[in-house]
């Protein structure tokens, strides 16, 4: 989870959002871990808080056999905190690592050059690697959330599955999330944009506390919409990818 969205007093425990986003991940970890038969190191790439993998850890500690936070942004402090801790933070992944699985959730577009980053972790890791990729989806809703957070591009499925085609990384599955409040969201940065003279300087996040009720029902609503998710080819806020990374 970015940093900066708990600056705006989001709580990822609660949100609906975050949530909602979680549900594909625990879903495919849970799977992946039974298709495997052992436990797998969680290798969380551009954690940040760390929010998705302690999510996993807590789920399915049965099918993990460490987790581990890689943020550049990580103290001194943060990582003596948690050396001797099961869910533990580094700034680089470790070397020669086996049976993993690197979730990447909302990073690559924080970074310029994103194939680079892929073929690093490649390098880094050892054998039977898998990966869960989640990135924000069409350039036609970009606006000053994404600016704020220091995004260099949105994605479409196309786009993804050239960047790891070019990796050269198996693919399992592919589609879009969120694609119910795409329109309204669309239509709502659209006039946003239309109204600002400046989107160079923004301030905030787009993403806010929203009242409890209102929450409750996005949340449910969300959560059941997440059920279908695999026939969604067509649009959405997030384009999500499974697979593996490396063989």
């Amino acid at each position: 989870m970015d940093i900066k969205e708990l600056k705006s007093g989001v709580d990822p425990e609660t949100h609906w959002y975050y949530q909602s986003k979680k549900l594909p991940l625990l879903s495919f970890f849970e799977k992946l871990a039974k298709q495997q038969q052992k436990p797998l190191t969680v290798i969380d790439f551009g954690a940040g808080s760390g929010f998705f993998a302690y999510e996993l850890h807590r789920a399915f500690p049965q099918y993990i056999k460490e987790t581990l936070l890689i943020d550049i942004e990580y103290t001194d402090e943060e990582l003596a905190e948690t050396a001797e801790q099961p869910v533990r933070k580094l700034r680089y992944i470790p070397e020669g690592i086996d049976d993993a699985v690197v979730i990447m959730m909302d990073v690559l577009e924080h970074i310029e050059n994103d194939l680079a980053v892929l073929e690093d972790i490649k390098q880094r890791t050892g054998e039977n690697i898998h990966y869960f990729i989640t990135v924000p989806a069409f350039m036609s809703v970009w606006s000053s959330h994404d600016v704020y957070l220091g995004h260099f591009r949105r994605y479409t499925l196309p786009t993804l599955t050239s960047l790891l085609n070019n990796a050269q990384s198996r693919i399992d599955s592919k589609y879009y999330i969120y694609g119910s409040i795409f329109p309204l969201v669309w239509l709502i940065r659209r006039i946003k944009r239309s109204n600002s003279d400046n989107m160079e300087e923004p301030t905030s996040s787009d993403m806010k506390p929203i009242p409890g009720p209102v929450n409750a029902i996005l949340k449910a609503y969300n959560a059941l919409e997440m059920n279908l998710r695999k026939w969604n080819q067509w649009f959405g806020l997030t384009c999500v990818a499974e697979g593996v990374l490396k063989d």
